[in-house]
């Protein structure tokens, strides 16, 4: 009896960890399941079609194929440093970072000490570049309350009015140019000019242009998801016409997703301490890049404009450049695809947190790509890549692939033009030669520790020449400023030649 008792002891100890184990096992399952639906669902055409189809019935079926509705499936799922971060080998890289950090205020406490025989705890360079916040938060609020407004009440007015018109191409040609002013003059031409003429710093017009990126793409989505189900329900003779309400289009810009659904998976809770974690640590690594800038970048650009551009000082500044670029790099990825948005997924209960993949892992600039921004690249990839694909046929894959590469690069070069004060095309010709290169030179097929060594060794020197160059053409144009600054003067770059005018 006695060990009857201890077997039912112990398998009922056994039965939670059991079940915890099934659970999971058929969590995986499912979600494999809804991947290969995913893919089943964006199959091409001919794929639907046995192999003794004639080549005119496969033609006229790609005519005749529907738009790609069926998009990016969103599924309950956690970041993967979050996972990541419970093993406690992992976590001690955390570790090392914030011991890092220590290192540089230390380093920047004594060195002021020195100086100065006193602690000098100043953020000067915070307090400017975050400066005339007041313009930005309304710059912000109106843009945020036009996008809330204008896109939704333009596509209720159409919705509601499409199924009676009796010119319904004119009548959509109509309120589609609307929609296009809007996005172009009202969250285009608008915040930008306010961004100019207002001369806001430059982590002030980086909030304003990205808020601006980000509501464009976001408005994008609602309409690009949204007429397609009205269409189909005319032509289905459908009673009522699917329009979303308003409280889920403006959850949709507040959710962490460039991708429109009328309802996405939800956690129950919110867990407040984590979001409080995740905003120390956005600030943290706010305080982490200001001490990499007054450590590492200030002090070697600071005289670099005044010096003769020569070749070995050139290479000297961009491997010198490296150390403080990859940082940024690491805070970038950590504070806004991490934290920020973890953030605002967990305020929002919003249960899909995959912003990106094992990016690090990546043998391909492909899968970097890939993987590195999930947010933006399913965005790209839905409304830019298999767009073009539905629109001129699978058969212009190259050219589908190079619009996307174009229109991401210019749109980086933008924000970087704007928020900068001049244009200096470093990061376009990065996009667009190596990039490209890469993409197809370190491709899929490339497997191996050694390709993974070459991505990483080939993005440490691409970090390296953005904040080399950009960086000397910044103190160019503070130590020689055009005296009466033409258009030409903000596409010329000042750094190749202040030095003769010093």
């Amino acid at each position: 009896n006695e060990g009857e008792k201890e077997k039912k002891k112990s398998m009922k100890q056994l039965k939670p960890v059991f079940m915890k184990e099934v659970d999971s096992h058929f969590t995986e399952f499912v979600n494999s399941l809804v991947a290969k639906s995913a893919l089943l669902d964006s199959s091409s055409p001919a794929s639907l079609f046995p192999a003794s189809c004639s080549e005119k019935e496969l033609h006229k079926a790609k005519a005749l194929r529907a738009p790609p509705e069926h998009g990016k499936i969103f599924t309950a799922r956690r970041s993967l440093l979050d996972e990541l971060f419970e093993v406690s080998h992992i976590r001690t890289i955390y570790h090392m970072f914030i011991a890092l950090l220590i290192v540089f205020i230390l380093s920047t406490l004594l060195v002021d000490f020195i100086d100065e025989g006193r602690l000098v705890l100043g953020f000067d360079l915070l307090v400017y570049v975050f400066g005339k916040f007041p313009v930005v938060f309304c710059t912000w609020l109106c843009m945020f309350c036009a996008t809330v407004i204008i896109p939704y009440s333009l596509f209720f007015q159409w919705a509601q009015g499409y199924c009676s018109s009796s010119h319904r191409v004119i009548y959509s040609l109509f309120y589609g140019t609307l929609f296009t002013l809007f996005q172009t003059v009202g969250l285009g031409i608008g915040p930008t000019y306010v961004a100019i003429s207002y001369a806001l710093p430059p982590a002030s017009r980086f909030i304003v242009i990205l808020e601006q990126v980000r509501l464009v793409m976001k408005a994008h989505s609602f309409v690009r998801e949204n007429v397609p189900r009205v269409l189909s329900s005319v032509k289905d003779k459908s009673s009522s016409v699917p329009i979303p309400r308003i409280s889920q289009y403006l959850y949709f810009l507040f959710a962490p997703t460039l991708i429109y659904r009328d309802n996405y998976p939800r956690n129950p809770t919110v867990r407040w301490g984590y979001v409080a974690t995740k905003f120390a640590q956005v600030l943290g690594s706010l305080f982490y890049a200001y001490y990499i800038f007054v450590r590492l970048c200030i002090p070697q650009f600071r005289n670099s404009s005044q010096e003769t551009f020569n070749l070995r000082g050139l290479v000297l500044c961009i491997f010198n450049s490296i150390l403080p670029g990859v940082l940024i790099l690491f805070l970038v990825f950590f504070a806004f695809l991490h934290c920020w948005l973890n953030a605002f997924a967990e305020m929002m209960r919003f249960a899909d947190r995959m912003f990106y993949k094992d990016w690090w892992n990546s043998t391909s600039y492909a899968n970097y790509y890939r993987t590195w921004n999930v947010v933006v690249h399913d965005w790209l990839y839905y409304y830019a890549y298999r767009d073009f694909l539905w629109f001129f046929g699978k058969k212009f894959k190259a050219a589908a692939m190079l619009s996307v590469f174009t229109v991401s690069a210019a749109v980086h070069e933008y924000v970087l033009s704007i928020c900068f004060g001049f244009f200096y095309p470093v990061l376009f010709c990065l996009f667009m030669c190596f990039g490209m290169l890469f993409n197809f030179i370190l491709n899929d097929r490339r497997k191996g520790p050694i390709w993974n060594v070459i991505m990483w060794t080939s993005l440490f020197l691409g970090q390296g020449v953005i904040i080399c160059l950009y960086s000397q053409e910044w103190y160019a144009r503070q130590y020689c400023p055009a005296e009466n600054p033409e258009f030409l003067d903000y596409l010329k770059p000042r750094s190749w030649s202040c030095h003769m005018q010093m």
